[in-house]
């Protein structure tokens, strides 16, 4: 559905809301509004030569895959960059949008080159485009329930309470997820290149849901809220093919998306363009959020409790719900009755980020949530070394970081730092000791030496996996 307001019918956020929910716009997942003309979130335009925007390290997407199902990696860039550098880099010819008829002509092109040329996107940047006097749909200071979490507290949590910016290029995306505890959304595209949105009815999320885990089995065994991670790439003609209902729809800029609880979105940019993002809440999701899945393998996961919540709109059922014997059932799951998650702690304190990272070097970032780490600049080579827990099928993309132990490669290793200076490391002299112990473990004949100077042996039962990650020369 696409909502016109007029300004005096935009002026109350909640009220709004509201009024979009009766006339069945949350049945869909998702809902565009076009602003009244009187609304100009910035006075000043979006001249990118007088706004000054640093972007702390945009995210290289690889995405590996085919006929429809997709993978994508997030690796998180070391190196900042300027908002004009990013609009540079979009309009060159390597990253520029490909010549089209119409939007369905881009999106054929997009899900045909998906795999090819990985694009930056600056996502997550900490900051607002519209001006500080604005007091009407102010995304950076909405007024809903959501507040309660800072009023009763005291936590920000960036991107959910607080503003987020994104910049885009051509076949930048987002993968399927819903939104952190299945809160709803607000995205303001400020300028620029157009956005495609798919959204799958909250009704049918589960199904969605059920051919993720049976298509990324592995990733569903090692986490089963691994969509949050937010890598999984699914076309709409295998949706079509599951009968998966979607909704297609297409933001413009000065055009403003909903998306709303427990609704599975994903998409893509066009071109360079400039976004505004954040979370807001209402009473109706409160029985989403207590009962909203939670991914438990990342440490940069948002958990919200919900005891303000539960408390203040729920007194009757709170005591219940303390005792983990609140039932009832999901909002878009009738018939299956179930005990709502006890309560739990804030783990997403960013008093305890930014002590965390205070304590790490000045040249490290912090970590985008469904990011990989920044990979290491080449001074740091020899104090880490990266290893990635990817296999052939992707089963969880993150890059893991650890010290090498300052004592010989043959002694049990220790996450204790070094009293001193370790000497630099011959790492193919490790390497070697290592595999020639494996070699010779294994059962059988000795084989046979095929290499002049390396240990590869003439057996069948070896077998190595490799990863192919594409960077542009100056990274």
């Amino acid at each position: 559905m696409v909502f016109r307001p007029s300004y005096d019918e935009f002026v109350n956020f909640s009220a709004y809301i509201e009024y979009m929910e009766s006339r069945g716009a949350h049945k869909a997942g998702i809902v565009k509004i076009i602003p009244p003309r009187e609304w100009k979130p910035r006075k000043s335009g979006y001249d990118i030569e007088n706004i000054n925007m640093t972007i702390p390290a945009p995210i290289c997407q690889v995405v590996t895959g085919a006929h429809g199902l997709y993978q994508q990696i997030n690796i998180q860039q070391r190196r900042q960059m300027t908002l004009r550098q990013f609009m540079e880099k979009a309009n060159s010819e390597l990253h520029q949008t490909p010549r089209h008829i119409d939007y369905d002509d881009l999106e054929r092109k997009y899900w045909k080159n998906i795999t090819y040329i990985s694009a930056l996107y600056a996502a997550d940047v900490k900051g607002t485009l519209s001006d500080d006097d604005l007091d009407v749909w102010n995304i950076g200071r909405l007024d809903t329930i959501l507040n309660l979490v800072n009023t009763d507290y005291g936590i920000e949590i960036d991107g959910v309470n607080t503003a987020y910016l994104y910049f885009g290029m051509w076949k930048s995306s987002f993968a399927w997820h819903t939104e952190d505890m299945d809160l709803y959304s607000i995205n303001y595209l400020h300028f620029g290149m157009p956005k495609t949105w798919y959204a799958i009815p909250p009704a049918y999320g589960t199904r969605l849901e059920k051919l993720a885990n049976e298509t990324f089995k592995e990733n569903y065994q090692e986490c089963n809220a691994y969509l949050r991670h937010k890598m999984t790439m699914i076309s709409p003609k295998v949706l079509n093919q599951h009968n998966i209902p979607f909704n297609k729809i297409t933001q413009e800029a000065g055009e403003i998306i909903i998306t709303f609880p427990f609704g599975y979105h994903a998409g893509f940019n066009h071109g360079f363009n400039g976004a505004e993002s954040t979370n807001f809440a209402s009473k109706r999701w409160i029985e989403y959020g207590k009962r909203a899945s939670i991914c438990k393998c990342r440490s940069d996961m948002v958990k919200i409790s919900m005891e303000t919540f539960v408390r203040h709109f729920q007194p009757e059922r709170y005591e219940n719900w303390l005792k983990g014997k609140d039932y009832g059932c999901h909002p878009e799951k009738p018939g299956k009755i179930c005990a709502a998650s006890p309560p739990t702690l804030n783990e997403y304190q960013m008093e305890q980020l930014e002590s965390c990272q205070s304590s790490k070097t000045k040249s490290s970032l912090p970590q985008k949530r469904g990011c990989s780490l920044p990979m290491q600049s080449s001074e740091d080579d020899d104090k880490a070394s990266v290893s990635s827990s990817c296999s052939s099928r992707l089963k969880q993309a993150v890059v893991k970081i650890r010290k090498l132990p300052s004592i010989p490669a043959t002694a049990n290793t220790t996450d204790t730092p070094p009293a001193e200076p370790a000497e630099k490391y011959d790492f193919n002299s490790i390497a070697v000791v290592r595999i020639k112990r494996l070699w010779n473990d294994l059962p059988g004949e000795p084989g046979t030496n095929l290499l002049t100077n390396g240990i590869v042996k003439n057996t069948k039962r070896m077998r190595f996996q490799t990863k192919v990650l594409t960077l542009d020369d100056e990274d």
